[in-house]
Order: structure tokens, then sequence, then C-alpha cells
């Protein structure tokens, strides 16, 4: 485990080396900015520096870009980590009912919904959503991620968080508002994800059930559900965590147009802003952000996949 950890750790330091050249260059890109009259090298590694020591460079007003991205990260977090929670919870059932009833009615079902929801264009997605729930029933908001009419103070960032934080005496229908404003882009946001993990969930499943150890159990006597829980699960899901790491990722990306259709104030909305002012200080910040998170992710899936599956490090330990 050890050696298989310091290689995804040397990966990981030289893709982020990468990121930084990424950010760097987006930095030149303006001509009249320091960096654009600096040699490439030696600005590189001064650029190096600065991101080293917390500075991602100044906003037009002159104050630390670091503050803005602190200030809306935490709301595209917290959207990412409700949409990938719900997309396990409704991928991987699913995926284990398609896996375990391969090739039946059930199965086709399951696949053809997940197939048409991961076609649908998530724009499209969410106006539809939109027109339902907020228009014609009234049930939901429409955008934002609380009303006006409360005031919460911001402490980690993360809104549901700070509710539950705070001492005001309307905490209890600020939660409400907040829970409510969540929902459509949170709905949103997991449909792709969660079609991904119904078809690795299925996959993974069908390849279990086919292992000679589950006919034994089933030959023992052992009910369905018994064999999904202690024999199907317990393989199948520890090989497909990477890649559910990985749509964790691909999330990020697609909270950027999310972010834009529910006016959610996020670093995806904050990103466009930045592109459409051409402002090259904030898009350099949010690319090394975003980009270095997703670095961190896509290594900790890794690793904890490689944890809870002995047969990732046999492969590493093969190729050494």
């Amino acid at each position: 485990m050890f050696i298989y950890t310091i290689r995804r750790l040397n990966l990981f330091l030289i893709t982020l080396l990468i990121l930084t050249l990424v950010g760097y260059s987006l930095l030149r890109l303006e001509p009249s900015s320091f960096w654009s009259n600096q040699s490439f090298w030696t600005g590189w590694s001064l650029y190096l520096e600065n991101l080293f020591s917390g500075n991602l460079g100044l906003n037009l007003q002159g104050e630390p870009v670091l503050h803005e991205v602190l200030a809306v990260f935490p709301a595209t977090l917290e959207l990412c980590f409700f949409a990938f929670v719900l997309s396990l919870l409704v991928g991987i059932p699913l995926g284990t009912v398609a896996g375990v009833n391969r090739g039946s009615m059930i199965d086709t079902t399951i696949s053809s919904v997940a197939l048409v929801g991961y076609s649908i264009p998530l724009f499209w997605l969410a106006v539809l959503l939109i027109m339902l729930f907020s228009l014609e029933l009234h049930w939901l908001p429409v955008s934002g991620r609380f009303s006006l009419l409360y005031e919460i103070d911001h402490v980690t960032g993360v809104a549901l968080i700070d509710v539950l934080l705070s001492d005001k005496p309307y905490r209890s229908e600020a939660l409400m508002n907040v829970i409510s404003h969540l929902i459509l882009p949170t709905l949103v946001l997991a449909m792709a994800p969660t079609t991904e993990v119904i078809r690795l969930t299925r996959a993974s499943v069908a390849d279990i059930m086919n292992q000679n150890f589950v006919k034994v159990a089933q030959t023992k006597g052992l009910s369905m559900v018994e064999i999904i829980i202690r024999q199907v699960l317990k393989n199948a899901i520890p090989p497909i965590i990477p890649k559910l790491g990985m749509q964790f990722s691909t999330m990020m990306t697609f909270a950027m147009l999310t972010e834009s259709i529910f006016n959610w104030p996020g670093i995806g909305r904050w990103l466009l802003d930045a592109i459409s002012t051409q402002n090259y200080v904030a898009i350099q910040a949010g690319v090394i952000t975003v980009g270095g998170f997703i670095l961190i992710a896509n290594i900790l899936s890794d690793l904890t996949g490689a944890l809870v599956n002995p047969l990732v490090r046999k492969e590493w330990y093969a190729i050494k």
C-alpha cells in the first residue's frame, strides 16, 4: 500500500505542476500584466512561490482573489456533495437490481431509463423542472441559495451548516428555505452521475453474480437478499470506487452550467462572470482551485479503492 500511495502522489504532483503551467499561461494572456513581461520559466518559478504562499493574485479592486474563492467555493462543494450523495443513493440500488436481474425486463427498463437520463441535456432538464415545480406548481423557488428575507451569517460558507450554527429566531424557517432552494439544482446536477453509477454498478454486480462463490451461496439455500448483502455488494463496490471519484470530478464541470441556470452563487458562476469580463487573474485562480480539488478527489478515491480492494495493490506490485 505504501508503494501504491507513493506512485499516486508522484502522479498527483506531476499533474499539479502541469496545472500550474496552465494557470500561469492564462495570466500571460493579458499583455499589460506583470507576468507577460517576465521570461517564461523565471515567471513560472515566481508564480509557484506565490501559489505555495497562498497568493492567487489580486482582483480589480486590489484585494486578494483568494478571499473571493473562499466565499464562492463552499457553495459549489455543498451543491456537488448533495448531488453526489443522491446519485449514490439512487444509482447503487438501481444498478444492483439491474445487475442481479441481467437480461430481464427489469434490467432492460432500468438501463433504458438510465440511457435516456444520460442523454437529456442538462439545461433542458433544468428548464423543465423550473417550469413544473416553480412556475406551475409553485412548490420550489426558481433560483438562488436562500431567500433574501433571511440573514444568514457566513461562517463555513455551507448554507445548511451556517443556518444550523445560527442563533437567529427564524432558524427553522431559514433551514427549510435553504433546503427548498437546494432541491432543484441538486436533482439536475445529479442526473448524469446517477446514470453512470447505475451503469458501473450493474456491470460490476453482473460480473460478481457469475462467480463461483455466489453459486455456492445459492446452493447453500441463502436468500437472494442475503447473497446480495453478504457476497455481491461486498465484492462489487470496491472495484468501482475509483470510477465513482471520477464522477465527482465530472460533476464539478457540470456545476458551472447548473449554477448559471439557477443563479447559484458558486465558483462555477463566478468563473463564467470572470470569463465574460476577461478577468484572467480570477480565471487562473478558479482553474487552479477547481483543478487542484479534482486532483485531490481523484487521488483520494484511488487510495480508498486500493485500501478496500487488494487486487489493485497486487497489480501495482506486479509491474514495479
